[in-house]
């Protein structure tokens, strides 16, 4: 399997890599043709012995050389996927590589933020069931989104993520969205 094949299917994405297809698809052209061309090429023998004319011998020939072009082709066209393949498969593996370093250097700053939120909902004096619709909130969920993931009632919703907005002196959602988030945004210049 190659790389890329195996970095699909590390990603939840089908195992069938479409170039190893196309190759294979390429590469049975190429085969087809040559046979075409060895046929053609008996043919064009056994012809000549028993004398056949000219002008027959002649169209022979050329679908011979048109055989013959035809696998020279496709085989060409075959190494060029091969190599870009080859190509794909580094730049894919680079962009792995580069993810996952994002996801860790992400992953720790947002560990921070999450402790930053998670102690000023302390200050807030906010409930357990407070904090988990304010977090959801702020994941960008709607008072329905939040009852479904909560398994509750979406007026209980509203009037929890009220007691967060009234225990924090926050207006509404994007107040309190930019309480959090505003600093985090700022140019670098600025900070």
């Amino acid at each position: 399997m190659s790389n890329a094949a195996i970095s699909h299917h590390q990603n939840g994405l089908p195992d069938v890599d479409e170039t190893d297809v196309g190759r294979r698809r390429q590469a049975l052209a190429a085969v087809l043709f040559l046979v075409i061309a060895v046929l053609m090429g008996i043919d064009l023998v056994g012809d000549a012995e028993t004398g056949a004319d000219w002008a027959h011998l002649l169209v022979e020939a050329l679908v011979m050389a048109l055989a013959v072009v035809g696998v020279a082709a496709l085989w060409r066209g075959l190494r060029a996927a091969e190599v870009r393949a080859a190509q794909l498969d580094v730049s894919l593996d680079a962009a792995l590589k580069e993810a996952s370093r994002y996801k860790t250097e992400a992953h720790e700053a947002l560990r921070g933020l999450g402790e930053a939120i998670d102690a000023q909902f302390e200050r807030w004096n906010l409930t357990p069931a407070e904090r988990e619709v304010g977090l959801l909130l702020l994941k960008g969920l709607s008072h329905r989104e939040v009852a479904e993931a909560r398994t509750t009632s979406e007026p209980t919703v509203r009037q929890q993520a009220l007691m967060v907005y009234r225990k924090s002196g926050l207006r509404n959602r994007s107040d309190l969205s930019a309480f959090f988030l505003e600093d985090l945004l700022l140019p670098r210049d600025s900070q």
